[in-house]
């Protein structure tokens, strides 16, 4: 159930976004064990956090050492020697991002990651600003994730590289019907492939470590090296520009936090768990990867991914090298499913807090926010269509929103540990603000290098939707307070009701609507809307004849109309009788008879609809649409 806001701004029912732990229970302090929850198998367990929202982080491992080696290659061979280097502070900033995110699902137990954060330290619209770079984030992984994947099989099979936006739309099918089933059954889907992924590039960079030389050089062989024949220095603006470009490998570690509730009970502490788990596993494979572009002196070529040269180089070109290559191409595709997992936890928290329909807060039985996850798959829709399927087109976009959602949040903590009075407060604060400056930082780059090839379109996009998010707040806001939200009613009053009651023809769904009639009101009128041709006339007999032969008790009224109108006519008898009866309370009544199978409801007339559109537009009655379901034959 959805209610508009109250004149303070707060919602006036409460939504049921799952269990809230206090601080020190999700902190891990003691107390006693919690009842199990009763859809506890629709939440998720630790491991299958990690599955269900760590995909894009993961995923990211395939393009962030390639985006550092690109950047830096304009620098020659004497350039690619700083990967490591630049990869170990994107790790270090890593480490904080986890250490702060942490800290984060404990002090905000009930998921929203930095909007909930800057909603709590940086005011109203801040928080908005963070809630609309998630968004954007988010919508944009989706369509970049799909292409992605899309865009490794069509390099395996090139003979489908012309129905790559068709495939890409059959991939977002399958991950919005996993996760209309649930977050938990999406989570065992794609269990296997993240164990895949993972156990392939571990392997890889242990088997690597342990080599003197390549395995093998041939997916490099025969495409043109991408490194810079002419040498630049390699000075502080080149290496912040690597560092930005890496730091994309970054983009996910955020979904954890903003899904907290999604999990079972201690749902904090089990999130943490995950998010821990999911940094040190990031980190390493980030780390390993570019120890092994160092050790086999790796340079980036044309139509080679460096990842698919780190597999030959490590393992050889053989069943490895295609497991890898394989696993990669779908992790890519599915990584998509974290925007699933904690898109619509966030959205569901806007509508909370009247700044998104209320419809988004609604969940389905499965613990489901179907209808942020279906916008969640319209709006990705729409960009792959427009994109034609081609990530190069999406990634200029990409990163750029979780940068700004990765400072919010980061000052925002900084602000709530300079308020908390625990121990090691200075040192949470100095962590926080060191991650707060080299996010900020690497939002800039990043737009700033970006900027001519889209990233202009998130910068125009950021503010619409905060403006968005502000006129839906006004609006519940105005209904609150004609509604009277917050304020105590009067008693109620009983006032004299009369109930009409329109009808075409006697049938047991007449009888049923005078039953329900005479019960609700103090005096029911039945209406038939009569028109003089010679082809109505027969039938309007008929049914006068019926009425006197029936006697129901109840008066049937004809009213004339000369234009072929229903609805008119009698929302016309209603306003006369608000004129002539004032202070009595008049109910439309609309019988309306509801088939048993859907298909069915295509041959209705629709005639209630009519009826009732009129009499809502023209008057102030009450409508009410009575249904009468019809049961089928016995094994039809």
């Amino acid at each position: 159930m959805s209610t508009v806001s109250q004149p303070d701004g707060r919602s006036g029912a409460r939504h049921d976004d799952g269990p809230t732990e206090p601080p020190d229970t999700a902190s891990g302090g003691s107390g006693a064990t919690p009842p199990p929850e009763p859809d506890a198998r629709h939440r998720l367990t630790a491991l299958q956090g990690l599955a269900a929202l760590s995909l894009d982080a993961m995923a990211s491992v395939a393009y962030g050492p390639e985006s550092i080696v690109l950047v830096l290659a304009a620098a020659g061979g004497y350039g690619l020697g700083f990967t490591l280097p630049v990869t170990l502070a994107i790790a270090a900033l890593l480490a904080v991002l986890i250490a702060s995110y942490r800290q984060v699902i404990a002090a905000f137990p009930d998921g929203g990651g930095s909007y909930a954060v800057a909603k709590a330290h940086l005011g109203r619209r801040t928080a908005l600003v963070a809630a609309a770079s998630l968004i954007l984030d988010y919508i944009l992984n989706v369509a970049v994730s799909v292409t992605a994947g899309i865009a490794a099989l069509t390099s395996a099979f090139p003979a489908l590289y012309d129905d790559r936006v068709g495939l890409c739309l059959a991939v977002l099918a399958l991950i919005t019907a996993l996760n209309l089933r649930g977050i938990v059954d999406s989570a065992k889907a794609f269990l296997v492939p993240t164990a895949v992924f993972i156990g392939a590039v571990l392997t890889m960079v242990v088997v690597g470590l342990f080599r003197t030389a390549p395995a093998s050089t041939a997916t490099a062989d025969g495409h043109p090296s991408l490194l810079a024949h002419q040498a630049t220095a390699v000075g502080a603006l080149l290496l912040l520009k690597a560092f930005a470009a890496g730091c994309s490998a970054l983009t996910g570690v955020e979904a954890v936090a903003n899904a907290v509730p999604s999990f079972r009970a201690p749902a904090a502490r089990r999130a943490q768990r995950t998010e821990v788990t999911l940094g040190a596993l990031l980190g390493v494979m980030l780390i390993g990867l570019s120890v092994l572009i160092g050790r086999f002196h790796l340079q980036p070529v044309q139509g080679v991914t460096v990842l698919a040269q780190l597999a030959d180089a490590s393992l050889g070109h053989n069943w490895a090298f295609y497991v890898v290559q394989f696993a990669t191409m779908v992790l890519l595709a599915l990584a998509a499913n974290t925007s699933f997992g904690g898109l619509p936890v966030l959205m569901g928290l806007l509508a909370r807090d009247n700044y998104l329909p209320h419809v988004f807060g609604l969940k389905a039985d499965r613990q489901v926010h179907r209808h942020g996850v279906l916008a969640l798959t319209a709006i990705a829709s729409a960009l792959l269509v427009f994109s034609a399927g081609d990530v190069n087109t999406l990634v200029p976009l990409f990163a750029i929103g979780v940068f700004v959602g990765f400072t919010l949040c980061q000052i925002g903590m900084v602000r709530h540990w300079r308020r908390e009075d625990s121990p090691g407060r200075r040192g949470k604060v100095l962590l926080n603000g060191f991650g707060a400056v080299l996010t900020g930082v690497s939002a800039v780059v990043v737009t700033a290098t970006k900027f001519t090839e889209g990233a202009w379109l998130v910068l125009l996009a950021l503010p619409l939707l905060v403006l968005t998010f502000e006129a839906v707040h006004r609006a519940y806001a105005r209904i609150g307070e004609r509604l009277g939200l917050g304020r105590v009613p009067e008693a109620p009053r009983r006032a004299r009701s009369l109930v009409v009651v329109p009808v075409s023809h006697l049938s047991r769904l007449t009888c049923e609507a005078l039953n329900a009639a005479v019960s609700l009101g103090d005096e029911v009128v039945a209406v038939t809307v009569t028109h003089d041709t010679p082809e109505d006339r027969p039938a309007v007999e008929a049914l006068r004849r019926d009425w006197e032969l029936w006697d129901p008790g109840v008066e049937l009224l004809e009213l004339p109309s000369t234009p072929r109108s229903l609805g008119r006519p009698i929302a016309d008898y209603v306003t006369g009788l608000t004129a002539r009866r004032p202070g009595t309370r008049i109910t439309v009544l609309i019988p309306e008879a509801e088939p048993a199978r859907l298909w069915q409801r295509l041959l209705q007339n629709q005639r209630g609809a009519v009826v009732a559109h009129a009499v809502r537009r023209d008057t102030d009655a009450v409508i009410c649409r009575l249904r009468f379901r019809l049961e089928s034959p016995a094994g039809r």
